[in-house]
């Protein structure tokens, strides 16, 4: 048991310095300066995949319509992926009296063993702007979204922006974890990528450089795998250009979507996004998601072995604020750049339950099979 305690405190304290300097490395990304829209020029292609979003595509073609960036430099591309429900036609309708360029891509019954990397594919292939930028169906987008892009592009020539992302208006209480849970995500991310070491991204809100996706051959080598049409391409345009990864902090380029209504689909993306860890090449990726997994296993342990008669309660205590109050001055950063005070109080909440949230999606991450848009993928 001596053994096991000193290993708990050292994860413990390494976990905690490590919250530590991402929040320094958060506070280091400044808030970007944008140009103004009429002073940029780069041809840009957004890019949106779609399935069974009859419910959401309208909103987001009506956030494009309105937004500052000039009209003649920007196409939209919605690529369906065979929908069953009323996406097509809704999109078809839309375009018929929209004052923007906007595409329909309709991808059929191809098969494929990942959709949505096909479909971005698709739409490159066919795109005329030298800027491409993906985001999903569910989601809403401020009026200088892409004019925050172009302006970080021109200035900087990043080869891929990573952008932020949260979710709408929550309006119940499990909406509230989901939002503190995924912008721990979003922070860690940014402050990785500050860092020089980028590991995670979101494709609701990504932009790259053309070229930099043709130079990499795209999505080749990992087509196979049904996730990562984000992080992996992250991955491979970092390996190509070092140097070429931004994370975008600017309020108007933050994208909000849909916090999960249910549980099955709150679980079959986050067993999605776990799937990816072992596919990367890369060492430090894999690396961080065992840590983070054997960090977080530490306070469910050490509270079985408290009760177990194991360790004295004031020890477990003190690994739990050790742990936790790190995190809260992290996210709590995190939060209010999203405009999410209001969830800040619920962090404690998440503390509690994310220590088996990562055991869980640990072990369902290495598991073969999952739902996507109504469809089984492995």
């Amino acid at each position: 048991m001596f053994i096991l305690l000193n290993i708990f405190w050292l994860l413990v304290i390494s976990y905690a310095v490590f919250v530590l300097i991402l929040w320094l490395f958060w506070n280091r990304i400044q808030v970007y300066t944008m140009a103004q829209p009429a002073d940029l020029s780069t041809r840009v292609t957004v890019v949106i995949p779609v399935r069974n979003e009859e419910n959401n595509i309208l909103a987001l073609l009506g956030d494009l319509t309105m937004q500052d960036y000039p009209k003649n430099l920007f196409e939209v591309m919605v690529v369906d992926d065979a929908s069953e429900d009323n996406t097509v036609q809704l999109t078809e309708s839309f375009i018929e009296n929209a004052d923007i360029n906007i595409k329909l891509i309709r991808m059929g019954n191809k098969t494929s063993s990942s959709p949505k990397k096909a479909a971005i594919e698709a739409a490159i292939a066919k795109s005329e702007g030298d800027f491409i930028i993906t985001t999903d169906g569910d989601c809403r987008v401020d009026r200088g979204w892409i004019s925050c892009y172009i302006s970080m592009y021109e200035q900087t020539n990043a080869k891929l922006i990573s952008g932020p992302v949260t979710f709408t208006a929550e309006q119940q209480f499990t909406d509230y974890l989901q939002t503190v849970e995924f912008s721990s995500l979003i922070g860690t991310g940014a402050a990785c990528i500050q860092a020089g070491s980028p590991t995670m991204c979101n494709g609701a809100n990504l932009g790259y450089r053309k070229e930099a996706f043709l130079t990499v051959n795209g999505f080749e080598g990992v087509r196979h795998i049904a996730s990562g049409d984000d992080e992996f391409l992250m991955q491979k345009i970092r390996q190509k250009f070092p140097d070429g990864i931004r994370f975008l902090k600017h309020h108007q380029a933050i994208v909000k979507t849909h916090a999960h209504q249910t549980w099955k689909g709150f679980f079959n993306q986050r067993k999605r996004w776990a799937s990816k860890w072992q596919h990367y090449d890369s060492i430090i990726p894999r690396l961080m998601a065992v840590y983070v997994f054997l960090s977080n296993a530490v306070l469910p342990v050490s509270f079985l072995a408290t009760l177990a008669g194991f360790i004295h309660p004031n020890i477990t205590l003190a690994l739990w604020l050790l742990k936790c109050l790190p995190e809260w001055l992290f996210i709590s950063t995190v939060l209010r750049f999203l405009g999410k005070e209001n969830s800040i109080l619920f962090i404690p909440l998440v503390q509690i339950v994310y220590p088996l949230y990562i055991f869980l999606f640990g072990l369902s991450g290495s598991s073969k099979g999952y739902l996507w848009k109504d469809r089984e993928l492995q």
